[in-house]
């Protein structure tokens, strides 16, 4: 049982947050928002001492309050906590060290702040390079929270707020073998991961006789927000040679599913196969289990 102090401090706590932050945690709770004081390896807990298994929680990746990680950042914001602008070991060490968990075509490292960051670096780069801007996305799907990736996230221009999808931007349906389009109760997996690379086909055709061609595929590797699909055998190895063959590159989108959390390996699209090389990686916030640290791996 809530203490009347206890109330009244968790009143106040949201009254000041709606006020100065906004009323974003209304959205998950809405008739009674959690407020957390602690958290400790897979547990958060709130004022009132009960705790939670946290089963939502997608940056901290080892865990809440991890020793390991409380002594690093602690060691490191006593030397140095600055841009990076300005030569540092660290730097070069942990690009080098990272990278070696990478096919060896991707080896250049970008370091950034969020996953929302990095999409939108991956997605500069992609126009800059191509000279092109229309982007196929999977339908679902989100990527930030910054305007740039709001306009390839259906997860959120198709929602209230949104402002719906844009003529550049086309949505391909996300291939979900047990309640989409196409479906395990009528075909098989390899005839599924061919029915579903052939949308993108199609996209990517539809692109071409538009504006010329394709900017950028881009997709997570396990589709995380909108279900936690994982695709049919084979499917990222077609939908690539489509995207390529209409001069386009593909994203592999592992800010929420890489870092080992698929299980088997280190990045989800290597669960495609070991042929399956992205063009741009995209990690965000894991990576420094919840503090704002991310990367953009590409190739040279």
């Amino acid at each position: 049982m809530m203490t009347g102090k206890q109330r009244l401090e968790k009143e106040v706590t949201l009254e000041l947050r709606n006020k100065y932050i906004g009323p974003s945690c209304k959205l998950f709770y809405r008739d009674d928002p959690l407020k957390i004081l602690r958290a400790s390896g897979t547990y958060m807990y709130d004022e009132k001492g009960h705790r939670y298994l946290d089963c939502i929680n997608n940056v901290c990746h080892v865990g809440h309050c991890n020793p390991y990680v409380v002594s690093a950042a602690m060691q490191q914001m006593a030397v140095l906590n600055t841009n990076s602008r300005f030569l540092h070991d660290n730097l070069v060490l942990y690009a080098e060290r990272l990278l070696t968990f990478f096919p060896k075509e991707l080896c250049v490292c970008f370091f950034v702040n969020s996953g929302s960051e990095a999409n939108d670096l991956a997605l500069r780069m992609a126009r800059t390079h191509t000279g092109k801007k229309d982007v196929i996305t999977l339908d679902h799907a989100y990527h930030g929270h910054v305007s740039s990736l709001i306009d390839i996230s259906p997860y959120k221009f198709n929602h209230p707020g949104g402002e719906g999808q844009a003529d550049w931007v086309h949505v391909a349906p996300v291939a979900d073998v047990y309640r989409g389009k196409y479906t395990d109760k009528d075909y098989s997996l390899e005839e599924l991961s061919e029915k579903y690379a052939d949308e993108v086909k199609q996209l990517c055709d539809k692109a071409t006789k538009k504006s010329g061609g394709v900017c950028l595929f881009v997709a997570e590797s396990m589709q995380s927000c909108g279900g936690q699909i994982v695709y049919p055998p084979g499917y990222l190895r077609q939908v690539y040679k489509h995207v390529r063959a209409a001069g386009g590159l593909c994203l592999a989108d592992e800010v929420q599913v890489g870092f080992g959390r698929v299980g088997s390996h280190m990045w989800a699209f290597q669960t495609q196969g070991d042929d399956i090389v992205p063009d741009i990686v995209t990690l965000g916030k894991p990576m420094g289990n919840g503090h704002p640290i991310s990367a953009v791996i590409t190739t040279r």
